[in-house]
Formats: structure tokens, sequence, C-alpha cells
């Protein structure tokens, strides 16, 4: 008789259209072709596409976040968890970590953080660093930034980076071809360390030097409102399109000729890897775990944070070369497909596991608490 496979429990907060969220999906759908029984928890699946939600059965408990009934709900889902208990829990980012780690204390079983960006000003971080409790950085200027805020042992924390598709079958026209407007863009969640104010600014440099040429914002989130107020009031709302109601990024990476990532702080940038996988040339801000991917004038352009001149030059110079800049897009195509690869992510994710359910159980006389300053 077959022994049963290891059951792993993916412990996520809410699916927002954004890589952490594409990460949880990945792990799912791929984690069985390495020996794992899966099953994803969260308080909300909603913005999570309808298909993989049904195929992936994942769970919803509404009332997970909220501070009275979510104990109530945490208790019951412990109860039904007794039944059939999972081997290891995985909690997917940092949202999630009180609802991973009180299933892990109460099931005694083994804890696995992703981390995938930057601890915030004055956070605290309630998790017991020990031989069955590992963390997973995104990359390695994120493995970099914790030890160095937590005092956690290098041993504690394991850089596995976030895994993409590969862009085949994508719907994609070839790169500023001249039958087609050129499209440059950004994606992802709208927020103010996203640095999107200095991608319009250099879209305004960009049209006062050549007309011909569309600007695609596309994403959701608290900076909106602002952002188009400041296109219109750059006189450029015209040409910037703004495309907030997505379940995915796909459509509008394939619609971009040059994709842009102007943020000024980032763990590792899994949209701009997707679009990279897609062949498109990526110009991004020289921090944190971009240099993981981005090799300045080989797999992409390199800016300087919170430089709208500089980004609308570099901008200006794949639009007058697009020999170059069909070159850039298709090695960056390669190095992501060779280091970023999906199989390549859950393959080292499933080792991660394998060595620590080797461990043998310790029973802790104490917990420990990390104060962020």
């Amino acid at each position: 008789m077959d022994e049963p496979l290891p059951r792993v429990l993916l412990v996520a907060g809410r699916f927002k259209v954004r890589g952490t969220s594409a990460y949880t999906l990945r792990l799912a759908e791929n984690l069985g072709d390495e020996g794992f029984e899966v099953r994803v928890i969260c308080p909300d699946a909603s913005l999570a596409p309808a298909e993989k939600r049904s195929k992936l059965g994942i769970e919803e408990y509404r009332y997970l976040e909220t501070p009275l009934l979510g104990r109530v709900v945490l208790r019951s889902l412990g109860r039904q968890l007794l039944e059939h208990p999972p081997d290891l829990i995985h909690v997917q980012s940092r949202d999630a970590l009180a609802i991973g780690t009180k299933l892990a204390d109460e099931l005694h079983v083994p804890l696995i953080l992703t981390v995938h960006d930057y601890l915030a000003r004055g956070e605290r971080l309630r998790f017991d660093v020990g031989e069955r409790k590992r963390i997973i950085a995104v990359s390695g200027s994120v493995k970099s930034e914790l030890i160095e805020r937590t005092g956690f042992q290098e041993s504690a924390v394991t850089v596995i980076h976030t895994g993409v598709e590969s862009g085949d079958g994508a719907k994609v026209l070839p790169v500023l071809d001249p039958g087609h407007v050129p499209v440059v863009g950004t994606a992802g969640p709208l927020e103010a360390v996203k640095g999107i104010p200095f991608f319009l600014g250099a879209a305004q440099r960009v049209l006062a030097a050549n007309a011909n040429v569309q600007f695609l914002v596309s994403g959701a989130g608290p900076e909106e409102p602002n952002l188009r107020r400041l296109a219109r009031d750059l006189e450029i709302g015209g040409q910037v399109t703004f495309v907030p109601n997505l379940l995915d990024y796909s459509t509008s990476l394939g619609a971009m000729d040059i994709y842009c990532l102007p943020s000024l702080r980032q763990g590792l940038g899994t949209i701009m890897l997707d679009a990279m996988a897609m062949g498109r040339p990526v110009i991004a801000t020289g921090v944190g775990g971009v240099y993981s991917a981005v090799r300045d004038n080989e797999t992409g352009l390199v800016v300087p944070p919170s430089d709208s001149k500089r980004l609308a030059e570099r901008i200006l110079e794949l639009l007058n070369d697009p020999v170059r800049a069909r070159a850039i897009g298709e090695a960056g195509r390669a190095f992501v497909r060779e280091e970023f690869g999906i199989e390549k992510m859950v393959r080292q994710t499933a080792d991660l596991y394998r060595a620590v359910l080797t461990l043998p159980q310790v029973v802790s006389t104490s917990a420990s608490e990390t104060q962020h300053a």
C-alpha cells in the first residue's frame, strides 16, 4: 500500500492582484509534481481568477482577520484540521503570519514563512526561528535586510526566487513593431512606494520629445485618484490610460513595448519578471532585489530611483533603437527562463519542506519576539 503524500497547508492573506498572490497560486498548482498534497486557506479569494479558485479548491474563511470573530473561526478551523492535520504549514506572507503561527503551534507541525519585501519602520515580527521554523526570502537583498533587522542566523533564511510563467503562448506583439503606436507601461499595485509619479513625470518628458507614444498604468490601489490627477496636471491625460479592474496583468503586459518599474523599494519584482518572460525590455530603478534579474544594458536598463529625467532618457534610448530594445527583451526573457522558472522555485521550496520535515520535533519552553525599530 502506498504511503500517503505529505500534506502542506498554504496559509495566505487576502488575495490581491499582485505578485504575492501569484506566488501562492503557482505553488498550489505545482507542488503536486513534487509529491505533496496541497490545501490553501485564506480570508478572501474573490480577486483570484475564478478558474484557479475552483481548480485548486481554495477555502475562504471570511472572518479570519477580524479581532473577535476571527478567534472563533480560527478555533473552529483548528478543530477541523485535527481530523486530517497537515504535515507542514507554509505562511505565504507576513499578513497571514499570526494565523499560520497559531495553527502550527496547536497542531505541533513545522512552520515556514515567505518574506516578499522589506520590514516596515517599527514593524514587530513575531517569529520563533528554530530548526522546524524557517524563512524563505524572495531575493538576497530581502534576506540581508531581514537578518540585519532581526539578528536571525543566516541558516534560518533561505533565498528562493519567485518563479514566473515562461511567457510561451502569451498574446504579444513584436516589440516596437512599426505597425503600431509604441506603448510604454507599468503594472502593479498603485501605492506610494511604487514610484508611479516619477513614471508620469518621465512620460511628460518623453511626450515633449516624441508625441507618438502611449502610456499605460495597469493596476489599482490607494494612489489611483492622485495619479489620475497628476496626469491631468501634467497635461498628459490624453496619452495615459489607466486600467484598474483586472484579475491579472498578462493582457496589459502583452500590450506594452517597454515595461517600467519605478519603485522606491522593491523586494524582487514578480510583475517585472512576468514582463521579461514575455520578451518585454524593462527599465527598473536600481533598488533592492531588482539587481537579481536586471543587469544594466544586458537584461534590462537601470535608473536611479525618484529620477524622472533619467527614466525618460532611457525610455527614449529604446524607442529610438528598436533593434537594441528587442535584443534586451530577448536577453531578459532567456535570463528569466533560466533563473526564475516556476519549476525551479517549486523544486527548491519542496526541498526545503523535505529538509524541515526530517528534523526531530523539539518542544520549546518559550517563544521569542523580535522588535524592529
